[in-house]
């Protein structure tokens, strides 16, 4: 009668389990909320509590501390450039190939990195990439030579700074509606104060320690990025209190071992109502309820390991369905005409923000200014007016009477002069005026989300977003070694900034080419429409 019994509360149990199986799953993930196909589910963001306030501004504060740890840091990679130079003898275009490497795979793995997000959820995700980028870092202060740099500063830290850095910018455009150009440019500020900050710090660590020690040092510093990561608290679908995920416990412990009497029945009503004559069957049911208890006790783990197995699989099946429908599936991201423009833009532009940042410390030893840039280097001011631009470049698209692309483009404009007179400065007041007009117009980084997501949509933000900064992450990891190769047969840097001017230019016109031929097709319509009347 006992093993009876506990075969039918299994398979009682296994029915209820999966039948609410769906709702816990995406009650206690953000991947079965934020990625949620259905229409029904998407309109439960609007009245949440948290969309535009509350716990939306810990995103933003978590998303601020990643762009320091990780933008910042890589911002920085120019005074280990010039350390890495000195003590491995190589030339200057192989060095900077370590830089342009964790760039570039931060970015490039973006695409992948959505697949890990609508799979395990951004917090996993971030957490697991923080554990990643540090165990690079710390991998590499005992590089032997440039290439055991490639594979672990390049490859190993930049793939865990691409798993922390999409789930910040993901979660924070989530969290809001309203005002999301304000909270992505606050939340991207990090880069400027990280470049500052990181700056500072390595060189204060180069000079005291020496680069290794420094690198170890960092390697420590970085494991904050899963601090931040658990801050990525997902949205929940209960928001009339009610959690669907919770019931099935309270249902195991209705249906506990210790309910179960002598006789197998629920209940003990019959055992304390016993007189004197009852002691021994009371002895030979217990005796009876140990096996049965066991028994209940390996079904019980198997239950779980059951209910693990399934959570998983239904995780992966789902994630790996909306990330190849969102690439390749009837839905694709490609058959968005302006997005593919964009993404050619993305292709050219990264590299020609990222090239000072890189060659910048070189280029002021050339020039010798050094005593003037270690006062208050150009990467600095570089840094400092980034923060104020994307402020003030957020607000400013915030707007009710201006439109985010004008901005954006009017930003992207400035940019491209800035790197084409660059070259043109040899004085440190010229060079600093030049950076921070880099600084300023470089800000429009803080509108990319919000650009993508007028192109593509809420529900497609993580994968088109892994895909531009993806484009992004090409275009940094060709700059900096591009402009060294440069270097090395001409002895100089203007003709690098000239071409990467160039090539940005060319992704600029991208940009323009829809918008005018959809002014064409207006005003061609007009005419039809005036020689008809």
């Amino acid at each position: 009668m006992g093993v009876f019994f506990v075969l039918m509360f299994n398979e009682v149990v296994c029915h209820m389990y999966f039948r609410n199986s769906w709702k816990m799953y995406t009650s206690h993930e953000d991947i079965g909320y934020d990625f949620e196909d259905d229409p029904k589910d998407k309109k439960t963001l609007k009245p949440h509590p948290n969309i535009d306030g509350g716990w939306a501004w810990m995103m933003v504060l978590s998303s601020f501390f990643v762009h320091i740890l990780i933008m910042g840091s890589q911002m920085a990679l120019g005074v280990l450039n010039v350390e890495w130079l000195e003590e491995f003898h190589q030339s200057r275009g192989l060095t900077a190939w370590v830089s342009s490497l964790s760039m570039g795979v931060t970015l490039i793995v973006g695409p992948f990195i959505g697949l890990f997000i609508n799979t395990c959820g951004c917090r996993r995700t971030a957490i697991i990439g923080g554990l990643l980028n540090s165990l690079g870092w710390v991998l590499s202060a005992y590089a032997a030579n440039v290439h055991y740099l490639f594979i672990t500063f390049g490859v190993a830290a930049g793939f865990g700074s691409g798993m922390a850095y999409l789930p910040a910018v993901v979660m924070v455009g989530r969290y809001f509606q309203k005002r999301r150009a304000l909270a992505q440019g606050l939340s991207t500020t990090g880069t400027g104060f990280g470049t500052f900050l990181m700056t500072v710090l390595l060189k204060y660590l180069c000079a005291e320690y020496g680069w290794r020690n420094a690198m170890f040092i960092q390697g420590a510093v970085s494991l904050n990025l899963c601090v931040c990561g658990a801050l990525m608290r997902p949205l929940s679908p209960g928001l009339d209190g009610e959690d669907p995920g919770g019931k099935e416990p309270h249902v195991l412990r209705a249906h506990s071992t210790e309910s179960v009497g002598s006789s197998g029945q629920m209940g003990g009503a019959e055992e304390k109502g016993g007189g004197p004559g009852t002691e021994d069957a009371v002895g030979d049911a217990a005796a009876q309820a140990c096996p049965e208890k066991a028994a209940l006790g390996k079904n019980m783990c198997a239950l779980r390991v059951l209910k693990a197995v399934s959570q998983l699989t239904v995780r992966v099946r789902r994630g790996f369905r909306d990330w190849y429908s969102g690439y390749f599936g009837a839905a694709s991201l490609f058959t968005n005409r302006m997005f593919v423009a964009f993404i050619f833009w993305a292709l050219f532009a990264y590299s020609s923000f990222v090239i000072p940042f890189i060659h910048l410390p070189e280029i002021v030893n050339l020039y010798n200014l050094s005593e003037q840039n270690d006062v208050f280097p150009l990467t600095s001011i570089i840094a400092i007016v980034h923060i104020f631009g994307k402020v003030i470049l957020g607000v400013v698209a915030d707007l009710p009477c201006i439109s985010v692309w004008n901005v954006f483009l009017m930003a992207n404009f400035t940019l491209v002069l800035s790197i084409f007179i660059l070259p043109l400065m040899h004085t440190y007041a010229g060079l600093a005026v030049i950076c921070a007009l880099i600084g300023f117009s470089s800000g429009y980084f803080s509108l990319m989300p919000v650009v993508t997501e007028d192109l593509v949509g809420i529900e497609h933000l993580a994968n088109a977003y892994g895909i531009i900064i993806c484009a992004n992450g090409i275009s940094a990891l060709l700059g900096p070694p591009f402009a060294g190769w440069i270097y090395d047969i001409t002895q100089k840097y203007d003709f690098s900034f000239y071409i990467c001017g160039l090539l940005y230019m060319v992704g600029i016109l991208f940009l323009l080419v829809q918008p005018c031929i959809q002014i064409i097709e207006q005003s061609r319509k007009k005419y039809m429409d005036g020689a008809t009347v």
